[in-house]
């Protein structure tokens, strides 16, 4: 087959729905998000995306921000997230919130995995800013966990198409990271 050039607008397939939790003006806030990224292993940090976004006052001036992997069944109320500025509309009472050490990043408790982090580094981009945060806490369930870890089957989250903004559920698992090419490994 022949490639062909298209757009340079092109997005990395898929990328994992998330909702970011911040504080602004004393109030709890979520907002969509779907480009979002584990960027250092020790100490774990994790990095959002953001267009300039009502949320992103919140992360400056508190330096605290909650990163929440919803599952399906909470699919509609993360696309409303993204649909309505926390500037024109009070989202503090779409989900229970709760807390951990960091009190200006609220945590989703009907998510099965919620991450609070520290921000570390802000990167300004043309459009975008960058947000790195360190891990601070991680909360979950047992139901979510198998031997102590989330489990992707029981987590059951889903991810972001884009140009055509599709949302899609995680299916089913394909091979085994730092395994499935060890047989070509063997052949050098």
């Amino acid at each position: 087959m022949e490639k062909i050039n298209i757009d340079t607008n092109a997005f990395v397939y898929p990328m994992p729905m998330v909702i970011v939790g911040s504080v602004v003006d004393g109030r709890v806030n979520f907002m969509a998000v779907g480009w979002v990224t584990r960027v250092n292993f020790k100490p774990p940090m994790i990095g959002i995306a953001l267009g300039p976004h009502f949320t992103n006052r919140g992360i400056e001036e508190r330096r605290e921000f909650s990163v929440n992997i919803p599952g399906i069944p909470l699919l509609e109320k993360t696309d409303y997230c993204g649909l309505v500025s926390g500037g024109k509309t009070d989202k503090s009472g779409v989900f229970d919130v709760h807390y951990g050490e960091l009190q200006a990043a609220p945590l989703i408790r009907e998510c099965p995995l919620s991450m609070a982090c520290r921000l570390h580094e802000t990167v300004k981009l043309p459009f975008n800013t960058f947000y790195i945060g360190e891990i601070v806490e991680a909360f979950s369930e047992q139901r979510y966990l198998t031997d102590g870890k989330p489990d992707i089957a029981k987590i059951r989250p889903f991810t972001l198409t884009m140009p055509d903004n599709g949302y899609w559920g995680v299916g089913e698992q394909v091979g085994r990271a730092w395994s499935a090419g060890k047989k070509l490994k063997q052949t050098e």
